[in-house]
């Protein structure tokens, strides 16, 4: 009995056999203390200054380096920028750039970032017991009688 579509390809001719081919590098951690705003820069904006505060207290401050709160500085000037002078050309940017720092459910999705809770939680949630056989869900059910002629609507 034949198959439709082509013969598999020779594994020996495969481009791709599921390794990488290209070696990560790994590089030592160093965790720092997320930074305060820079007085001396701007007078920021109190929305710049909440948000900040937000990214400081979040649980991705954890994952950033000295470098990482550089480039946040970058954006932390771009969302002042979009708030104290109305420059909302720069939203796109700042939304692109936040969500590389799993700004969003969305972006920590792509990121492979789950709160440390969300295990916990899903132990929490009721778990359904098995489904029942047909007889035991349907054993009760009488089939009705058909509707007799003489009870029949008159078509008018």
């Amino acid at each position: 009995m034949g198959t439709t579509g082509p013969a598999p390809k020779d594994p020996s001719r495969r481009a791709r056999r599921n390794k990488d081919i290209h070696p990560t590098t790994r590089l030592e951690f160093k965790p720092c203390d997320p930074p305060d705003l820079p007085e001396d820069l701007v007078d920021w904006h109190p929305r710049t200054r909440a948000w900040w505060r937000a990214w400081q207290n979040s649980p991705m401050a954890s994952l950033m380096s000295e470098v990482d709160w550089e480039f946040h500085l970058d954006t932390a000037l771009m969302h002042h920028a979009l708030w104290s002078k109305g420059q909302w050309t720069l939203a796109a940017e700042v939304r692109a750039r936040l969500g590389l720092f799993g700004a969003t459910p969305a972006d920590r999705l792509k990121l492979r970032i789950q709160w440390a809770d969300a295990d916990d939680k899903d132990a929490k949630v009721p778990q359904m017991g098995p489904v029942p056989d047909r007889k035991s869900r349907y054993g009760q059910l009488k089939v009705m009688p058909l509707p007799s002629q003489d009870n029949k609507p008159d078509a008018g």
